[in-house]
């Protein structure tokens, strides 16, 4: 079996102020490092192959919890956001003719001015996942990880997600079947 368990960075200036990071180069603020420095995998996971986006807020990350430096690839990095890169989702969709829209209502084909679509991430990814053999945490982004979660559970980016993504957990897929875990796996807290 190979399963693919998927992390999301830890914070940023701009996620906490409700900022599109996209593809810039933002680090992770110093309560993200602080706090992510309190966990480690769970031992089922130590042993995997660590990847990450090559985006500073996620190599740190995976650094952080793992202990190891990760495997980088371009691959893994952000959706490309375009026109909206830095702004906030908030403003745009209070702008009548922005086109900024809630996720449910996106599809595949769903494209900011200038950017990406899930449908073009999906491509993009695609051939990085069928390149993995055996267990691989991959530290990445929402975006990332959305497209990833969406394949597997069938979800095609109209209505709610079937999915909560949130922070300190791993979010486990069987790319054999390309199904996911039913529940994530949070990551415990380091030993003192």
């Amino acid at each position: 079996m190979t399963r693919l368990a998927l992390l999301r960075h830890g914070h940023t200036s701009w996620n906490r102020a409700g900022r599109i990071q996209g593809r810039s180069d933002i680090p992770l603020d110093r309560d993200a490092r602080a706090e992510l420095s309190g966990y480690c995998l769970p031992s089922a996971w130590e042993k995997a192959a660590i990847w990450s986006s090559p985006l500073r807020r996620a190599a740190e990350t995976a650094a952080l919890v793992s202990g190891r430096h990760p495997r980088t690839s371009a691959a893994l990095t952000e959706m490309n956001w375009g026109d909206w890169e830095g702004k906030r989702g908030a403003d745009l969709i209070e702008i009548p003719d922005s086109g900024y829209r809630h996720i449910e209502d996106w599809g595949w084909d769903f494209r900011p001015p200038g950017g990406e679509s899930p449908a073009e991430l999906w491509a993009r990814i695609a051939p990085w996942l069928t390149g993995l053999h055996g267990d691989t945490l991959a530290v990445c982004h929402i975006g990332i990880m959305r497209v990833i979660l969406a394949k597997a559970w069938g979800w095609d980016f109209a209505g709610p997600a079937p999915f909560k993504i949130k922070r300190n957990r791993l979010y486990v897929i069987d790319l054999n079947t390309m199904q996911a875990e039913a529940e994530p796996v949070r990551l415990p807290l380091r030993e003192a």
